[in-house]
């Protein structure tokens, strides 16, 4: 999870890691008692059934202190009823004025905004837990935090309710999390862990725990404080309805000189079930679900990209549990799934094992990654498949052993089988051991216009990845070993890269100076991966530095010696690499910049150039309820003239604007256009190539949500391309759609 996110809470990990040291002792239980009277989500603490509620005062400033007295007070309050668990806070603040409380859509919160909440681990497993926070707008953030991959997700969201307000003196918050989206073991009385924690940001981006968090070490959930008193809770039976429906007008035309042709006005439906038949399990299931994207997919330069591109997943079928999709090796990705007709879902956990079986037919389109040593291609996967995907995950401690397997069958003939273990073991508070080992089995689809290898082939071979981390206050290193067969394929995953094997290592030193840096990395990295045939594929050293400091920020230079192949050559290439980025104040929230200067490899002719690449970004917040996400991406490649010289190779560029306007918590209107463009020198190319290629793409959305599946949508797209000529951006596609969810809970 980037650190302009909100509740980047892992931002421990790099540098500033919590540690579950065993010699350490646990956090002080926090004893939970019934409401003794009902609670009203208003913001106001005064209610009847807050008396008596367990008080938490005793906070921890994690960052940039080390477990040091918080500079402002913080009171948190803890209890349930026979429905809901309910927190409530009283966050001070010397200075109301300066609260940064922007409104926004829901998870649109960073770490440059006030916020405040709790995390939940009900499965008290010490792996995995749900993070609840609001900013004093009453803007609501949801995500899982899984701590065997270090991966924050705030693409899962859940039925809650909460309520801020600002007060003379700070602010207040109110929240209540229904049993029914959580889900926990059956055992009387419950123990679960929990943690209570506010983001402050202000001249420095202050973080406050009701845990201690020792810095150096390898999980963060491990160290939430016990909860204890939970019972009489609701043993499950919840049941979610949500069906859609939607509408929607489409124009086309064949290419961006020729009319637009309106097609027919088409309406469509569906419907979502979930069913918590325990309060452990989950069953979803859905029917023609719809998988629209209603905001267009983040920018992203595809030019002189040896590699297939990777997007992340938002569609809520697959959010369920989605840490179990979470392996070493990527071998899920459920963005494989384009256009599913129907689908079913188990997830859940009994004992120490958690699992996750997903069945679905899937109607194609889209594409299919064409894996390789030194680049990887793509082929249109115009066939119906089906697709099951499940993975066990047992618990052994703060050490988990797993099993995963994938399995699609191709309508037609053709399929794809993928299964192996995998572990990580914790042997201590510093080292972190995970290894994965898949095996494939694969049969092409007789399909050879889509692709030469796509021809009835039979592949079989073997995948496997291990590393090492191993982290104190001040020292850190990483090793890491990969050895992916010729043949291994994983079509329900994201595999770009087969046919190789790599050994990474990586060590860094860290300083905590005073004033206005707080953190101070130096590190080097070497890296060096083969072919099957032990042939050089990529060698790297560099060498660089980290840091903290005031306005948020945070900046990284390093250095790097690579040899690189094309084709069939390795160059040399020599680059700074850089990252820049801070927070100014709630108006200039956030900038950053991004990228790399010197040499660079001109993958498509095997030759090496000089160019740099630069990524520039900035969310600026004229008033509480508008906020403007300007995006701006360049590369360009300089090479070796036949006539002597240097001349461009190409250019490409990527021009983002985003305009949102939230007029509540529950509505806002959001425009997006985004334009990417490349300039080419087609006489320094050795095959054909089109001197420029664009397009534009703009949409208006207006959203009202009651929740996260009660939902009204109205919107507008424009899709335009340049012309064969590529002077004249034409339309292509151009639509209006409207939807309309709604989620009856029983």
């Amino acid at each position: 999870m980037p650190l302009s996110r909100a509740s980047n809470i892992l931002f421990f990990l790099a540098g500033t890691a919590a540690s579950a040291a065993a010699a350490e002792p646990e956090s002080t239980p926090i004893a939970i008692h019934r409401a003794a009277g009902p609670i009203t989500i208003d913001g106001d603490l005064s209610d009847e059934g807050w008396k008596g509620a367990a008080r938490v005062d005793t906070w921890y400033e994690t960052n940039p202190g080390d477990n040091t007295p918080p500079r402002v007070k913080n009171l948190g309050y803890l209890t349930y009823d026979d429905r809901f668990f309910y927190a409530g806070f009283e966050f001070q603040d010397p200075e109301p004025s300066k609260i940064r409380a922007p409104f926004g859509d829901r998870d649109n919160l960073s770490g440059t905004t006030d916020y405040g909440g709790i995390l939940l681990d009900t499965r008290t497993g010490g792996k995995t837990g749900i993070l609840f926070v609001v900013n004093p707008r009453s803007i609501q953030y949801d995500s899982v935090i899984d701590d065997p991959s270090g991966n924050e997700d705030s693409s899962p969201d859940f039925f809650w309710n909460a309520k801020s307000r600002i007060t003379r003196d700070g602010w207040v918050l109110e929240m209540s999390i229904p049993f029914s989206s959580l889900r926990y073991p059956k055992s009387e009385p419950r123990t679960w862990r929990i943690m209570l924690y506010r983001n402050y940001p202000r001249d420095y981006r202050y973080q406050f725990f009701t845990v201690t968090l020792p810095r150096g070490g390898s999980c963060f959930v491990c160290r939430a404080a016990a909860l204890t008193g939970l019972e009489g809770l609701p043993s499950g039976g919840h049941l979610v309805l949500a069906p859609y429906a939607t509408g929607s007008e489409t124009g086309k035309a064949d290419d961006p000189d020729a009319p637009l042709q309106n097609g027919a006005v088409k309406a469509d439906g569906g419907l979502d079930v979930k069913w918590t038949p325990t309060a452990s399990t989950a069953i979803d299931a859905t029917i023609n679900p719809d998988f629209s994207q209603i905001e267009s997919d983040v920018a992203q330069i595809g030019a002189n990209e040896r590699f297939a591109l990777f997007f992340p997943e938002k569609r809520p079928f697959f959010l369920e549990g989605i840490e179990l999709f979470s392996t070493p090796i990527q071998a899920v990705y459920t963005r494989t799934l384009t256009a599913p007709r129907w689908g079913v879902r188990s997830t859940g956990k009994f004992g120490s094992t958690a699992y996750t079986a997903l069945l679905t037919e899937d109607d194609g389109g889209g594409s299919v990654i064409l894996p390789g040593p030194n680049g990887s291609d793509l082929a249109d996967q115009e066939f119906r498949s089906f697709v099951a995907i499940s993975r066990l995950r047992r618990d052994l401690g703060q050490s988990f052993v797993s099993l995963l397997g994938t399995d699609r069958e191709i309508r037609g003939g053709g399929h794809n089988r993928v299964a192996g273990p995998d572990f990580q073991w914790r042997p201590n508070a510093r080292d972190t051991v995970t290894g994965q080992a898949l095996f494939s089995d694969s049969r092409t689809p007789l399909r050879p216009e889509l692709a030469a290898e796509w021809d009835g082939r039979r592949l079989r071979d073997h995948a496997a990845q291990a590393w090492w981390l191993h982290s104190t206050k001040r020292v850190d290193w990483f090793a890491r070993y990969d050895d992916v067969g010729n043949d291994f394929r994983a079509d329900d995953g994201y595999v770009p890269q087969v046919g190789y094997r790599r050994e990474d290592l990586e060590g860094g030193y860290t300083f905590r100076p005073s004033g206005f840096l707080r953190r101070l990395r130096t590190f080097f990295i070497a890296d060096r991966s083969t072919n099957r045939d032990g042939g050089l594929l990529n060698r790297r050293l560099s060498v660089g530095t980290g840091m903290d400091g005031k306005w948020s920020s945070f900046l990284r230079f390093w250095y790097a010696v690579d040899r690189v192949r094309a084709k069939d050559v390795v160059l040399p290439r020599q680059q700074l690499l850089y990252v820049v980025q801070f927070s100014p104040s709630l108006k200039v929230n956030d900038v950053g910049v991004d990228g790399f200067i010197g040499q660079e490899i001109d993958f498509d002719n095997a030759r090496t150039g000089r160019g740099a690449n630069v990524n520039l970004r900035a969310t600026l917040r004229p008033t509480d309820h508008l906020e403007l996400r300007f995006n701006e991406a360049r590369r360009f490649l300089d090479v070796d003239a036949p006539a002597g010289g240097r001349a461009r190779l190409f250019t490409a560029s990527v021009d983002r604007l985003r305009a949102t306007y939230t007029f509540t918590a529950r509505a806002f209107l959001r425009v997006i256009g985004q334009y990417v463009a490349t300039k080419r020198d087609p006489r320094l190319y050795a095959a054909e190539i089109a001197a420029k290629d664009g397009a534009f793409s703009g949409s208006a959305l207006f959203a009202y949500k009651l929740n996260w599946q009660t939902v009204l949508f109205l919107g507008y797209g424009d899709n335009r391309e340049l012309d064969g000529a590529g002077e004249h951006l034409g339309p292509v596609e151009r639509q209006f759609f409207v939807k309309l969810s709604y989620a009856f809970q029983r």
